[in-house]
């Protein structure tokens, strides 16, 4: 009799946390263990805004999976997923097809530009490594044709950042420290370069309390960062983005959406029910109807039934599902009966910068160095649970401030 094959699609934080959990519940003989990813490497993604700002290198944030995937155990497969048979119980890749006995979704977001025009066409995107690799380039270009070309304008300098949600404010937080350092560097006046975040909400960062946002935003604007609050993008154009009903034009040589994200479109291509581009999921994390596939990470909605919501689809969400669907898997081949998932909130820290941050643990609010501390012991604590110690040291943010 042939071993099941377990086939988990996409190298994120609960694709990557899965196949380790399964290779640790699961013996070789057991079943037969299949990753599919597009790159050989796995990134941070709640790394990316400092790629994007240029204040890490992109291979801090880059983990080659075969480094803390041993390959003799698990079969690493790089390809593009393009679709879920489900009916015949295989995936379409780019290049070839696999099948599956248990299959494992955890193909992470796309940007979500909600229909805002001119966006897909005119803005940068914090997505993926070398998305932002391109956007710090593409603004110290700004800052050397600046320098160097008599027809620049001012304008050309601002960094316009739509979106004042988690992304949004991490990134000016990283900019403003990244700007200053590119201004030195190219001699030109730091009031003349201008980071400007567009949110059209009433506030920014919805889920802290009104103390931590309100410290958030006088941190940011001592260090030049601009708010344009409640107000609403219409439009994005080569010269930045059109606001309000008065169709202001806020011009910019750069222009960064961090407004919204939703799931991989495989998951709509496979004829999966959506909600906001997500498919909910029953409470063990397998999809509706489906006995033998699980979705995961930002692909999924786990509602919390106790408000009646989903629990944020965060990193630490992420990893978290990745062990009760490993459990999950394991107690499906065996006729056991299956795990509800448990979210288990270690509170939530935002950066704001290299030495300065907010956040909400154990039932107490943190800012400053003490936030930004914490965040390196969240940043660090998956890289050693992910790859021990070698990982740890290796990529870790060990620096003291």
């Amino acid at each position: 009799m042939s071993k099941p094959k377990i086939v988990v699609l996409g190298a994120g934080y609960a694709g990557m946390m899965t196949t380790k959990k399964l290779t640790q519940q699961l013996a070789p003989e057991e079943a037969e263990i299949v990753l599919v990813n597009k790159h050989n490497y796995h990134y941070q993604t709640t790394w990316l805004h400092e790629v994007a700002a240029g204040t890490i290198n992109h291979n801090q944030a880059r983990i080659m999976i075969s480094d803390v995937i041993n390959p003799n155990r698990v079969r690493l497969v790089y390809d593009a997923v393009q679709e879920v048979k489900k009916e015949e119980k295989k995936v379409i890749l780019e290049n070839s097809e696999i099948s599956y006995d248990y299959l494992v979704i955890s193909l992470g977001f796309v940007t979500n530009t909600f229909g805002i025009k001119g966006m897909d066409e005119n803005a940068f995107y914090i997505q993926d490594i070398d998305g932002c690799q391109l956007i710090r380039d593409h603004i110290e270009y700004q800052f050397a044709k600046y320098k160097n070309d008599p027809d620049s304008k001012d304008s050309d300098l601002n960094i316009l950042v739509g979106g004042g949600g988690f992304t949004g404010i991490e990134l000016v937080g990283e900019l403003a420290e990244r700007v200053p350092q590119l201004c030195k560097k190219y001699d030109i006046d730091r009031r003349k370069a201008r980071i400007i975040n567009v949110e059209a909400a009433p506030s920014i960062l919805p889920v802290f309390d009104k103390d931590l946002v309100s410290y958030a935003k006088a941190s940011l604007e001592q260090r030049g960062v601009e708010f344009r609050i409640g107000a609403k993008i219409t439009e994005c154009t080569k010269e930045g983005f059109i606001v309000g009903d008065d169709s202001e034009l806020i011009e910019a040589g750069t222009v960064i959406w961090t407004g919204g994200v939703t799931g991989n479109p495989v998951l709509s291509k496979s004829g999966f029910e959506l909600t906001r581009g997500k498919v909910t999921v029953n409470g063990d994390l397998r999809a509706p109807g489906e006995e033998d596939i699980f979705i995961l990470g930002d692909c999924a909605w786990v509602m919390n039934e106790a408000e009646g919501r989903p629990f944020p689809p965060t990193a630490q969400s992420a990893m978290q599902h990745a062990d009760t669907c490993a459990k999950n898997i394991k107690a499906v081949m065996y006729g056991q009966p299956t795990e509800k998932f448990v979210f288990s909130d270690k509170g939530t820290v935002a950066s704001l910068g290299i030495t300065d941050g907010i956040g909400t643990a154990f039932s107490k609010n943190f800012s400053g160095k003490t936030a930004a501390t914490l965040k390196k012991v969240v940043d660090n604590r998956y890289l050693f649970l992910l790859g021990g110690p070698k990982l740890f040291l290796k990529k870790g943010k060990i620096r003291p401030f």
